[in-house]
């Protein structure tokens, strides 16, 4: 399943994405990781979520993302989430895409039996009816 954070700019969805992780990190068996475009929350987010710090990595495109994501998620059996700060702030993904690409995702998530929350920078009431269903 794919659940989204959406909201303009300076609306808190980072705080709210973190505080998410956070608690399922507290109540949750299995495993968290946590993605973002720089290391500037690291000292908000537990220690226990595995934080991935994009600028590490040489990802620009949606397709290599996502070849990182399924990479993510068969290497790990035991991950239950993976949060996604900033979606359109880490690849290269127009806005006018992101429909299609989150269900690729969607896919991939009935295959490796993983959820995905992902944040982004949009007005909610302007959204898709496809992505309006899958808002937090």
């Amino acid at each position: 399943m794919v659940r989204l954070l959406a909201g303009k700019k300076g609306t808190g969805k980072t705080k709210q994405i973190i505080d998410l992780a956070n608690d399922q990190v507290e109540k949750s068996p299995g495993h968290i990781v946590f993605i973002d475009d720089d290391m500037r929350h690291s000292y908000e987010i537990n220690h226990d979520i595995r934080l991935l710090n994009m600028e590490e990595f040489s990802i620009k495109t949606a397709d290599e993302f996502f070849g990182f994501l399924c990479g993510i998620a068969s290497t790990d059996y035991d991950i239950e989430t993976i949060y996604v700060d900033g979606i359109l702030k880490i690849i290269d993904l127009q806005y006018s895409d992101l429909p299609d690409y989150l269900e690729k995702i969607e896919k991939m998530c009935e295959s490796y039996d993983v959820e995905f929350v992902i944040s982004f920078t949009a007005d909610p009431e302007e959204l898709p009816g496809s992505l309006k269903e899958k808002l937090i």
